[in-house]
């Protein structure tokens, strides 16, 4: 990846501000059947149960609806997608890339100028379509490849966090400034947390039915976060989910047998190793 300027989207409260008129006007350019149409309008009218009284917004996809995501999806994509591709990388004096998932968004750019005339023009476009962008979540960062074999401490680049992964330069085997990834430090911490409250939710299950669990959640999380580089956040959640596991399991009992025995259970049941999952070369 080539090094340029990053600009961060946060779109504000996204799946409760989609205008319901645009959105049926982009849906009709992609579905024909009326009758598909007709039951995707009984979807966003459909009303929202809260603290036991039903209100029925005028705008938004309705949250916890199976199609609430295709329907912000379709949204997203001619609102963000279609508009990058058609009217702004043509008009960029240097490369440029965009890459969404769902709701979350990042631009990167060769030239500075280029992110700053997008940035510039962004809220205008957004709010075309009734959409706002957070004005202190979304900012424009520098991504620059380190020069002279080391990190300009001055005019350095910043790491910035994408998917539940920070995005930073680092050294390659070879020696080369490449892009590496690993685990956000809040994700990390949230999985750790998670895994402990699982343990003390279900410490009086019985052993061999916690650790099948335990492991499949595990396996879980290297399969999203097992990218290559970053094996140390790995090892970190794995000895953290040891720790919790081995801390509930002494709550058991005030002998505390399974603590003393935390050992013995470890080579019965162990837990998986951190795995690279998702493995390329840099």
């Amino acid at each position: 990846m080539w090094g340029g300027w990053v600009v961060e989207l946060d779109i504000r409260k996204y799946f409760d501000t989609i205008v319901h008129d645009n959105l049926r006007k982009m849906l009709r350019k992609r579905i024909r059947d009326g009758e598909v149409l007709c039951l995707i309008d009984k979807w966003l009218n459909a009303g929202v149960m809260e603290e036991g009284r039903v209100y029925y917004p005028e705008a938004g996809t309705p949250q916890g609806g199976i199609i609430s995501p295709i329907l912000a999806n379709i949204y997203l994509h001619e609102v963000l997608d279609m508009w990058f591709e058609q009217e702004v990388r043509p008009r960029l004096r240097g490369k440029g890339f965009l890459v969404r998932y769902a709701d979350d968004a990042v631009m990167g750019f060769a030239s500075k100028r280029d992110a700053h005339r997008v940035l510039e023009v962004l809220p205008k476009r957004f709010a075309k379509y009734g959409l706002s962008l957070h004005p202190e979540k979304t900012r424009l960062m520098p991504f620059l490849r380190p020069t002279a074999g080391k990190m300009d401490r001055k005019n350095g680049s910043q790491s910035f966090d994408f998917l539940g992964f920070t995005h930073y330069w680092g050294k390659s085997r070879k020696g080369n400034w490449v892009v590496k990834q690993k685990t956000a430090k809040d994700r990390l911490t949230r999985a750790i947390k998670k895994i402990s409250l699982w343990c003390r939710r279900v410490r009086h299950w019985k052993v061999k039915e916690q650790h099948k669990k335990l492991v499949v959640k595990m396996k879980g999380h290297y399969g999203y976060y097992g990218i290559t580089g970053n094996k140390r956040a790995l090892a970190c959640f794995r000895e953290e989910a040891k720790r919790a596991w081995k801390k509930w399991l002494s709550r058991r009992s005030q002998k505390r047998k399974e603590w003393e025995m935390f050992d013995k259970i470890q080579k019965r049941y162990p837990l998986p190793q951190p795995r690279i999952v998702h493995s390329y070369v840099k």
